[in-house]
């Protein structure tokens, strides 16, 4: 991937010397020169985030972009013109077979960053960046009991804690099998994260999915700051919960932060509402947070697995072991079959606002998103509801939903999470989450969502933003608010996989 300072800085960016496209970065006018070293000029107007032809493509040869195939011209296309969903196809089929190719090699070494944060040590050595008391309902029936709880709570007990939150969600009953399995195991491991310094799970008494059943997925060490009840056994349900928040809160309370390095920080990473310029500004950005991450000794975890369709040879590649190739290889695979099941192509995908901002296929979009991966070496492959384990890059299971990637993260362990956008949302999750818009004009224009303007790798480079990313990622994990949290966007969702009875 060429660096910004290779970029040719006019109107358009070609990523690799192989492309035979390169990406408007801003509104280019029919018969302009859009790329200062390529004499040739737009056909039509293109808009930014759109692909713009460098040299003639046959009708059937692969359009390239990032050094890659990201489909196939479906009619002769001359350069200059305009190269989206009207010429341009996927490629991407079924195929489930990845051939291993030996553990990488050794990646030069990226400079372990020197940087620390400030949080909040757990007895078991993790560090959380907030200390907040977490109300997760078993079922949806008791959702509401719980947001009534955690608004009391948090006037009760302003300033005690970094706040009092419920996670609502519609499931936990009616649910079968693994689908059931998913609900009860994310929630398990939601109440063990080290950003809740107390968890309160409540249950209303008649669900499938049951308090004893869930409490039994939490090992027995990390118990000590979680409660539970069941509505239905008590009188007064509000005051019971009330007094076990009560409870938590004084076990908490006093917890001070303290200084941790940069091999205490999860981070999650995550695309949503991508563009164009995703793929060459945000999320590249993204990947070298999680080099230096990694590089001190830290956690990084990436999902959305159908959304590396295309481009998971590629990220597979990585593993450290012919273990750890075979359990991506077989994630993979198993997605796959996922939507195959349910009579879905695999490349059904990108999104009406991914193709609005430029991206055509999911080749295009998968190359795009694997980068928020940096170069950091898999190590590890988690089902959904798992936890990363590993210093390294974990593979998590979750579909490419914002609300159900995020809340996987969260449960994964990620104590923030790094979210790029090209076209802007206002969710927010659990853990901290930090929207970094891949273009100015969307930084400027929606201020109130976004955290971090990536756009201004286009002007000033990847070394001056990653340098002030990195300090508001440190900001963050030491307490800092980020836009979603001031916004009080803080929800989870669940994947519902199965049969409603």
């Amino acid at each position: 991937m060429s660096k910004a300072s290779e970029y040719p800085i006019d109107k358009a960016i070609r990523v690799h010397a192989a492309d035979n496209v390169a990406t408007a970065i801003a509104d280019i006018a029919a018969g302009a020169k859009p790329i200062a070293r390529d004499d040739f000029c737009a056909a039509i107007a293109v808009a930014r985030g759109h692909k713009i032809a460098t040299a003639p493509i046959a009708r059937g040869a692969a359009v390239i972009k990032y050094g890659f195939p990201i489909g196939i011209a479906t009619g002769d296309i001359a350069t200059g013109e305009h190269v989206h969903s009207h010429n341009l196809a996927t490629a991407l089929g079924s195929n489930r077979e990845y051939q291993y190719a030996g553990a990488p090699a050794d990646a030069p070494p990226t400079a372990a960053s020197s940087c620390s944060f400030s949080g909040y040590v757990r007895a078991d050595g993790r560090v959380g960046t907030r200390n907040e008391i977490w109300i997760l309902p078993t079922v949806g029936c008791v959702g509401n009991l719980a947001a009534r709880v955690a608004r009391i709570a948090g006037i009760r007990h302003a300033g005690r804690v970094d706040g009092i939150h419920a996670f609502k969600h519609p499931f936990g009953c009616s649910q079968l099998g693994d689908d059931l399995g998913h609900t009860r195991a994310v929630l398990a491991a939601l109440a063990q994260h080290p950003n809740a310094g107390g968890v309160l799970i409540v249950g209303l008494g008649c669900e499938s999915n049951q308090l004893g059943a869930l409490t039994a997925l939490i090992p027995a060490d990390r118990r000590a700051h979680i409660r539970t009840l069941s509505a239905q056994a008590v009188e007064d349900d509000e005051a019971a919960c009330l007094a076990l928040i009560d409870e938590l809160v004084a076990g908490c309370a006093d917890t001070p932060r303290r200084e941790a390095p940069l091999s205490k920080l999860t981070l999650g990473v995550k695309c949503g509402g991508s563009d164009g310029l995703s793929g060459l500004t945000a999320n590249p950005l993204v990947g070298r947070m999680a080099d230096a991450v990694a590089a001190a000794g830290g956690q990084v975890i990436l999902t959305e697995i159908p959304e590396i369709f295309g481009a998971e040879q590629i990220l597979i590649d990585r593993a450290v072991s012919r273990a750890v190739f075979d359990e991506a290889a077989a994630l993979v695979r198993d997605f796959k079959d996922y939507f195959i099941r349910n009579g879905e192509p695999v490349s059904e995908n990108p999104s009406p606002g991914n193709i609005a901002g430029g991206i055509t296929t999911l080749e295009e979009k998968s190359l795009g998103a694997v980068q928020k991966g940096g170069q950091v070496p898999l190590v590890d492959v988690q089902r959904y509801g798992g936890e990363a384990r590993l210093a390294g890059l974990t593979l998590l299971e979750a579909p490419g939903n914002d609300a159900v990637s995020s809340t996987a993260l969260t449960a994964a362990g990620a104590t923030v999470i790094l979210f790029t956008t090209g076209r802007g949302t206002p969710l927010g999750f659990p853990a901290p989450t930090l929207k970094i818009a891949s273009n100015s004009n969307l930084a400027a224009r929606k201020a109130g969502w976004i955290d971090f303007d990536a756009g201004t790798v286009i002007d000033d480079g990847f070394d001056a933003a990653s340098n002030a990313l990195r300090d508001l990622i440190v900001a963050t994990a030491s307490g800092a608010i980020t836009k979603a949290e001031a916004n009080e966007e803080r929800d989870i969702a669940i994947w519902k996989s199965g049969v409603t009875l």
